[in-house]
């Protein structure tokens, strides 16, 4: 009987196309992606040879293997690999916020009786990721206000003087505000307030860095970091949206100017031999 099994199951032109891979990206920190199963979403936070571990936006953290495509960018799937390795700087090492690095093994300093005062706690984060290796090295606390409404009580009970110098960093600082009108208050030799003209923290950072055009604005009687995220469309959690921000800024070149030159100012200003 002849058993007839049509064209070669082999040839080129019976076998089934493959599907095409997905493409590969590095799983850079505060890169937000979503597993194919869509179980889970969250930003990366870390990335080893084998895993990476995302944080949703609840905090919490899960670890997942490199080994597939099992994840989605911006609703295509893609495979997470490992960030290429950073090229060894020539010269001197740099801090964040650009400065020259202390050598390795250099004695830690301690602390100035001089401070510098910033408003909330997310500044306090921002400041402590870009200056914070600078800060250390010169002996300078930063602490935050939780608020500027309280600043003549809290610059009299610090009592500033010489030796003893206080540098505040002051959100929305422009002609005519609440914030200006305080400011003027406790100015004196031994105290420099300096500011950033951005109605938060948030918009030092630049908007390309953090993947927007710009920052959106906010009707008045709306709370601004609220209005933002709802403008955004991101998740409506403040924590998760500002781990997002201040992932997004490694170094001083992902911040506005205004800010960068605010918190020169106050560290020379500290930091004086004449004043610290």
């Amino acid at each position: 009987m002849r058993r007839d099994y049509g064209r070669d199951v082999l040839a080129d032109g019976a076998r089934k196309p493959r599907r095409p891979a997905a493409p590969e990206v590095e799983a850079e920190l505060g890169l937000v992606v979503e597993t194919a199963d869509g179980s889970f979403c969250g930003a990366v936070v870390g990335c080893e040879k084998l895993g990476v571990t995302l944080e949703d936006r609840h905090g919490r953290q899960r670890l997942f293997p490199l080994d597939r495509a099992a994840f989605l960018l911006e609703g295509r799937p893609v495979t997470l690999v490992r960030p290429a390795p950073a090229a060894r700087p020539r010269g001197p090492a740099r801090t964040a916020s650009g400065s020259v690095a202390a050598p390795q093994g250099t004695p830690t300093r301690v602390a100035r009786a001089s401070r510098i005062y910033v408003e909330g706690r997310h500044d306090a984060e921002l400041v402590e990721q870009i200056w914070g290796d600078d800060l250390r090295d010169v002996g300078v606390v930063v602490e935050y206000l939780a608020g500027i409404d309280h600043l003549p009580a809290i610059v009299a009970g610090f009592g500033p003087g010489p030796g003893r110098r206080l540098g505040i960093l002051v959100d929305h600082l422009i002609t005519g505000s609440k914030e200006s009108r305080i400011a003027a208050e406790v100015s004196s030799d031994h105290v420099l307030i300096t500011g950033h003209p951005f109605i938060d923290i948030w918009q030092a950072v630049k908007p390309p860095v953090v993947g927007i055009a710009a920052w959106p604005q906010v009707p008045r009687g709306v709370p601004w970091k609220e209005g933002v995220i709802r403008a955004l469309g991101w998740p409506e959690d403040t924590a998760a949206a500002w781990r997002r921000i201040r992932r997004a800024a490694r170094s001083f070149t992902d911040l506005e100017p205004a800010l960068l030159s605010s918190m020169e100012h106050l560290i020379d200003f500290v930091t004086d031999p004449g004043g610290g």
